[in-house]
């Protein structure tokens, strides 16, 4: 899931962060601990997005020092969901907020609930995803906070160089791979981990770009109703984990391994490709150091490499809500410029580690990135990606991972469990309310 000739903007953003906090601490009295603007600001409860927050508020709070900002955090998933309607309904929304983008902000009402950040410097900074993910027709709310990932094929480079293999761009090409690495014998051409069933999803969303290339409205009418994933081209994903499983390319254990054991069999050369969220990375560079080099990154081909895109998750982002007013707001606001200035910038790759590109051009990955990364990136560069179909539409079934796993081993053909998971969603989108369902 464009970025960062930008260090000059950045530049610039600081600037002006840093000039209206000496001129608020000359009005102020000099800043001292009792003419402090205090702000607070609400993040999710699991580990790392509190320790990137704790160094972001440290950053800030040195370089602006006449404001104060007290971390709060609650949990993610659905219980933060409700928590954050609850809050905006309320009132009590912290003065800035972390959230996702894409649908489910759509579902927090931002035009109602949300400052507007428009007119911030940082704005015209962003790629055009990213502010398609954080707007609506009538603003842009948010900020982007860490780097973006893909749902694409993280192959081991060594392979490819020993049976001179070059990167495919359609389906057939990676199955012709595929066959020659089935034929050399020395590895698993392409990794498969139902133990954890997470897993199994990627031949299936990792698609959603090149679905939509096909069918650029495809999401929309998705969400109304309109296109169903047992028609083509959606369907294309579940016939293509159905190929790759009845040609034998998966492990033998693929039934049983786990996350970890894709990634060892990745990283050592036990296996050649690993259909997986590039986020995957990060793990690799912890656990198997010597091996970052060896990794790279291609999109899931499409049947036709004109159609062959890269599926991105885009960051989530922080938010204002429109009960934050005076000083206040003003503090709030130099807080989200700050995100985007060198420091805050460099918060978000020192303690969140990059996953793939930055979605805004005042951030860079840095000089040393790994493959995976630059891999992502010139995929960005060349203008062929395309969010996620999660930031385009509400609906997800709860039960894809399952029926997945059941089509990945052979347990349901592919045409059914498209069927059946057509079946399932329309229960999720009855359950939101959504017209026409």
């Amino acid at each position: 899931m464009s970025m960062r000739q930008g260090a000059r903007k950045g530049s610039v953003v600081l600037g002006t962060a840093a000039l209206v906090a000496a001129m608020a601490a000359c009005s102020s009295g000099g800043g001292g601990d009792g003419d402090q603007i205090e702000i607070t600001f609400l993040t999710q409860s699991d580990t790392d997005n509190v320790a990137a927050a704790e160094a972001l508020i440290e950053a800030f709070e040195a370089e602006n020092t006449d404001v104060s900002v007290t971390l709060e955090t609650q949990p993610g998933g659905t219980e933060g969901d409700n928590l954050m309607k609850t809050k905006l309904a309320t009132g009590e929304m912290p003065d800035v907020f972390h959230y996702n983008s894409g649908s489910l902000l759509q579902a927090l009402n931002p035009d109602q609930n949300l400052v507007d950040l428009s007119d911030q410097e940082w704005a015209d900074t962003l790629i055009e995803d990213m502010a398609n993910v954080v707007s609506t027709d009538n603003g842009l709310y948010g900020v982007p906070w860490g780097s973006t990932q893909a749902g694409a094929v993280m192959y081991n480079k060594p392979i490819y160089e020993e049976l001179g293999l070059e990167v495919p761009t359609d389906w057939a090409g990676f199955m012709a791979n595929n066959e020659a690495i089935l034929a050399a014998g020395t590895a698993v051409p392409i990794i498969q981990t139902y133990g954890d069933t997470w897993t199994s999803q990627l031949f299936v969303l990792g698609d959603f770009a090149n679905v939509t290339a096909q069918d650029p409205d495809w999401a929309a009418e998705y969400t109304a109703h309109n296109r169903f994933y047992a028609d083509d081209p959606a369907l294309q994903g579940f016939e293509n984990q159905q190929a790759a499983y009845e040609a034998g390319f998966f492990n033998e254990d693929f039934a049983s391994a786990l996350f970890d054991d894709g990634l060892r069999m990745l990283a050592t050369g036990e296996g050649a490709h690993y259909p997986m969220l590039t986020g995957a990375g990060a793990n690799i560079s912890l656990n198997y150091p010597d091996n970052v080099e060896d990794v790279g990154v291609f999109a899931l081909p499409a049947q036709d490499a004109a159609d062959t895109r890269l599926t991105v998750w885009l960051p989530n982002a922080m938010y204002i809500p429109n009960t934050t007013e005076g000083d206040q707001l003003e503090a709030a606001q130099r807080f989200l410029a700050f995100t985007q200035s060198e420091e805050g910038c460099r918060v978000q790759t020192e303690i969140l580690t990059p996953s793939g590109p930055f979605t805004t051009d005042a951030c860079e990955l840095p000089e040393d990135a790994a493959p995976t990364l630059t891999d992502v990136q010139a995929y960005f560069e060349a203008g062929t990606t395309f969010p996620a179909l999660e930031f385009l539409s509400p609906i997800k079934g709860p039960n894809l991972e399952q029926i997945t796993v059941e089509v990945g081993s052979g347990i349901r053909p592919a045409a059914d469990g498209a069927a059946l998971y057509d079946e399932d969603v329309e229960k999720q989108a009855q359950q939101l309310g959504l017209e026409g369902w």
